[in-house]
């Protein structure tokens, strides 16, 4: 069996090569050619869970699963909040072929997800990109919404401005884009073209109030019912795009809490991004909509991403 350490995965699943894979799976998953199961979650104590995520990319291709752990705590010791393994099976056998690093696959996939949504749903002239949070979602969501947009300005805000700003400057450095540290949450986003929430926050800490008319918004931090990273006035002011219509009905924290408030019902997820994506559906309708993609991941595109990596020619690696 192949072990793709997590070297290997930084090294060869750049955003130029994970961009697109992401995309496709994506438009797959929305046509209902790939097959998966909605995520479980096991919680553990001190806010830690255990996620296990089984999928196929179709009938007759490759299929496996995703054993993840998430650790906030272990930020502050300079490790991966997300911990596991992606499992890969082969089609025509049913062996078990590859192990892939599933912390590095999902930190490239998430932010390669958000950059799809963005080329589709952001103004073409969006180029200023707010971060709330400075983790390594946060660094991630920098590089790859770069690749789709032509950034002219980044602002990051984090509860720690001291943190804010080592990240600004490494960021800064290597992007070469200015990234300056905002204060507050609503000096962040208030000149903003695209906002990424990457927080682990529990309440929102993003009101819709302090949104502008054209801003995109990828929220991403929150992947389970319960934390909510942005108010149910922003939900209900956008386009809202799901990445999984199931998974936000049943685990989308800010589209849950405006639902159950009786501000919006289940209609107000307008498509699914794999169907903006193959046009089924209209993506942004004007320059002064908001448009929201609620991201919660889905193991298509990391078994996608992962396969990629098993499959390619050897003078790839």
């Amino acid at each position: 069996m192949r072990i793709i350490d997590r070297e290997e995965v930084a090294r060869r699943l750049t955003y130029e090569v994970c961009i697109p894979i992401v995309r496709d799976a994506m438009i797959a998953f929305s046509k209902g050619e790939t097959q998966q199961l909605l995520r479980s979650i096991i919680p553990l104590a001190e806010g830690r869970m255990f996620g296990i995520m089984p999928g196929a990319l179709g009938p007759a291709a490759p299929f496996g699963a995703k054993l993840i752990s998430v650790f906030p705590g272990n930020f502050e010791k300079g490790l991966q909040s997300h911990q596991g393994l992606v499992i890969l099976f082969d089609p025509q056998s049913g062996a078990p072929v590859c192990v892939v690093h599933a912390g590095e696959v999902t930190a490239i996939r998430t932010a390669a997800a958000s950059a799809v949504a963005t080329d589709a749903l952001a103004r073409p002239g969006a180029s200023r990109l707010t971060l709330l949070g400075y983790g390594e979602q946060a660094a991630t969501h920098a590089r790859a919404i770069s690749k789709v947009r032509a950034l002219s300005h980044i602002t990051v805000w984090g509860r720690s401005s001291e943190r804010a700003g080592e990240f600004a400057s490494r960021m800064s450095a290597e992007l070469g884009v200015p990234v300056e540290v905002a204060a507050e949450v609503r000096e962040a986003v208030a000149q903003a073209d695209i906002v990424c929430t990457v927080t682990n926050a529990k309440e929102p800490v993003l009101l819709g109030e302090w949104v502008a008319p054209g801003t995109h918004l990828n929220l991403v931090g929150s992947s389970l019912a319960g934390p909510v990273e942005v108010d149910s006035d922003l939900v209900v002011r956008s386009r809202f795009i799901a990445d999984s219509r199931e998974g936000v009905l049943r685990q989308g924290a800010e589209f849950l809490r405006a639902k159950e408030a009786g501000l919006i019902d289940d209609d107000h997820i307008v498509a699914e991004i794999g169907q903006v994506l193959s046009g089924a559906v209209p993506g942004r309708c004007s320059d002064d909509e908001i448009t929201v993609y609620k991201s919660l991941g889905h193991v298509v595109q990391d078994l996608a991403s992962a396969w990629a990596l098993y499959s390619q020619a050897e003078e790839a690696r």
